[in-house]
């Protein structure tokens, strides 16, 4: 499976990915974010689904990007580039892969700022091609495995959050992933866009690396559960008094 997150705050953009594919019993790490510059810009694609799908579409729309008499000048329309490439595979491919009993299925994040875009921006594109744009009440997107990121990213994200924060909220939304499931894990990939600047960083983190947040955080919420407050709870943890005794045997 995957675990890919995309995130949109006023200084810019961030994003992350696993990198293990599980197939049959073989546990193999690929590359999941593909960087692409456009004119002078550059742009990044993460996806989940089948990989061949991937591999194709994405080869597909950068033959396309390089056919261009001009350049993109808005990064919607490199996303409905990618939605019409998208649909190409699926009328080439859909119909031998359900011979086969495997779905067409990939999701895709795409991130950036083109010339003429106002601000860093970040589209999700869903199997059929059509898309959504990130917005100041969705500042993020997931695919893969989404439920177990979406507690931690509900509660502190925001358009106004720092980026700093953002890049570590981005790491605990994969920590938390990664421990509740086999199929998502290190090496992790990381892409950061800083809006001022013009400039993307990317960077490459193994366990190891990340071992002392990985601590650090852990003991952060051992220390936290052990410092909740537990008065509202007193009825189901004290001695019950002799008559609450008797009514809860009679239920």
């Amino acid at each position: 499976m995957t675990f890919c997150l995309g995130m949109k705050v006023q200084q810019g953009l961030v994003a992350l990915a696993d990198t293990q594919i599980v197939k049959g019993s073989e546990r193999l790490s690929k590359i999941k974010i593909t960087l692409i510059k456009h004119g002078t810009r550059p742009l990044f694609i993460m996806t989940s689904g089948l990989r061949s799908v991937r591999d194709k579409t994405v080869i597909y729309l950068e033959e396309q990007l390089n056919a261009q008499g001009s350049t993109y000048e808005r990064l919607y329309q490199v996303a409905n580039a990618f939605g019409e490439q998208l649909r190409r595979v699926w009328h080439e491919d859909a119909a031998a892969l359900a011979q086969s009993g495997l779905m067409f299925n990939l999701h895709a994040i795409i991130g950036g700022q083109l010339d003429a875009d106002p601000e860093p921006t970040l589209f999700y594109i869903y199997p059929e091609g059509n898309w959504i744009e990130a917005a100041a009440d969705t500042p993020y997107f997931v695919i893969g495995r989404t439920p177990y990121s979406k507690p931690i990213l509900d509660r502190f994200l925001s358009i106004d959050t720092n980026l700093g924060v953002a890049v570590g909220l981005a790491y605990l939304a994969f920590d938390t992933t990664r421990m509740s499931v086999t199929d998502v894990d290190f090496p992790l990939d990381m892409f950061v866009f800083d809006s001022a600047r013009q400039r993307f960083r990317r960077h490459r983190f193994t366990a190891e690396m990340l071992a002392p947040i990985r601590d650090w955080w852990q003991q952060r919420l051992r220390a936290a559960l052990d410092e909740l407050p537990l008065s509202w709870a007193a009825p189901l943890l004290r001695d019950p008094s002799p008559d609450e005794g008797l009514a809860e045997r009679n239920l």
